[in-house]
C-alpha cells in the first residue's frame, strides 16, 4: 500500500493520479488535511494532519511506502518528523521530496529541508529523497503579471533555472514508489534546459507580441517590490534570497536523473509560457 501525504495539493493530486495507471487504486491512500479536499481522487482517503500525530500514525498505517510530500509552514521540519516516525512505525519506506542541494546551498528556504533530510537519515527508515529543482508553475504569477506590465522583475542576474513541470515531478515521485532499487538515494531532479529570467521574459515577449523587459533589481529592492504586491514581509525576503542563489548557481545544474526515471523529457518554460498564456 502506497500512501501518499498531502494528497490534496497540486503535486499530491498529479502523483495519485500517476499511481493509478501503475498500480490498482485499492493499493494507493490519499492522505490529506482536509480529506473532502481529497475526495475525488478515486482512492480511499485519510485524514493526515501533520500538527496531530495521531492522525498520521492511523494515516499510514499498514502502508509499505509513503511519499512525503513537503509542507509549507514555518513549523514544517517537526511537521515532517512526525510523518518520518509514523513511517518507521509501520515499517514503511519513505519517499521525501526536497529541496534542490539542500545540504550544502546557503538558500535560507532549503534549511528546513536540509533538517529533515537529517533527521530522515538517522532515523533508520529505509529512503529515498527526491530534490525538486524548480517548478515551472511557479513562476505563473510571474509571467501573468509580466505579460500585462511589461516586465519581469527578480534579483537572479545572469542566474540559470534548470525547472521541470508538476507533472515531470511527480512522474518521477511515481517511479520511484513504483520502482525497486531507489532506496537510499538522494535524487537531484531537474529540467533538462536551462533559462534566465530574461530568457522569461523573452518568451512572453514572443507570445504576447509586447516588449517584455527583465528588470534586475537588488535583493532588497526586489523584497520590496514583493512586499508591496501584497507578500508577508518574512516570505518576501526569502523569495529575494532564493534570486540571490540563483545568481549564484544554485539551481543551474542539469545531471538528467529526473529524464532518466520518467523516461520522457521535461517541459520547457517555453512550453509553459505558451500553455499559460494562450
Amino acid at each position: 500500500m502506497i500512501v501518499v501525504t498531502g494528497a490534496s495539493g497540486h503535486l499530491g493530486r498529479l502523483v495519485i493520479e500517476e499511481l493509478k495507471k501503475r498500480v490498482p487504486a485499492a493499493q494507493i491512500v490519499a492522505a490529506a488535511r482536509t480529506p473532502e479536499k481529497a475526495a475525488d481522487l478515486g482512492v480511499e482517503v485519510r485524514e493526515a494532519d501533520y500538527d496531530r500525530p495521531e492522525t498520521i500514525e492511523a494515516a499510514l498505517r499498514g502502508a509499505t511506502k509513503v511519499l512525503l510530500i513537503s509542507g509549507v509552514e514555518p513549523q514544517r521540519a517537526r511537521q515532517h518528523a512526525a510523518v518520518v516516525d509514523a513511517a518507521k512505525q509501520a515499517g514503511a519506506a519513505l519517499v521525501y521530496t526536497s529541496a534542490p542541494k539542500a545540504d550544502t546551498t546557503e538558500a535560507g528556504l532549503a534549511a528546513d529541508h536540509r533538517a529533515t533530510e537529517e533527521y530522515i537519515k538517522a532515523s533508520g527508515v529505509t529512503y529515498t529523497i527526491l530534490r525538486n529543482n524548480w517548478y515551472n508553475e511557479a513562476y505563473e504569477r510571474s509571467i501573468t503579471t509580466a505579460s500585462q506590465l511589461g516586465a519581469v522583475y527578480g534579483a537572479a542576474g545572469d542566474g540559470r533555472i534548470a525547472s521541470a513541470s508538476r507533472a515531470d515531478y511527480a512522474a518521477a515521485a511515481t517511479a520511484v514508489l513504483t520502482g525497486e532499487g531507489h532506496e537510499g538515494k538522494v535524487y537531484e531532479l531537474t529540467g533538462d534546459t536551462t533559462w534566465t529570467l530574461a530568457d522569461l521574459a523573452a518568451e512572453i515577449s514572443k507570445v504576447t507580441g509586447k516588449e517584455v523587459a527583465y528588470r534586475n533589481l537588488p535583493k532588497d529592492e526586489y523584497a520590496g517590490v514583493l512586499a508591496g504586491a501584497g507578500l508577508p514581509a518574512p516570505f518576501a525576503e526569502l523569495l529575494a534570497d532564493v534570486d540571490v542563489n540563483i545568481s549564484r548557481g544554485w539551481l543551474a545544474d542539469t545531471p538528467g536523473t529526473l529524464r532518466e526515471l520518467t523516461g520522457r523529457p521535461t517541459q520547457p518554460i517555453g512550453d509553459y509560457v505558451r500553455a499559460l498564456l494562450a
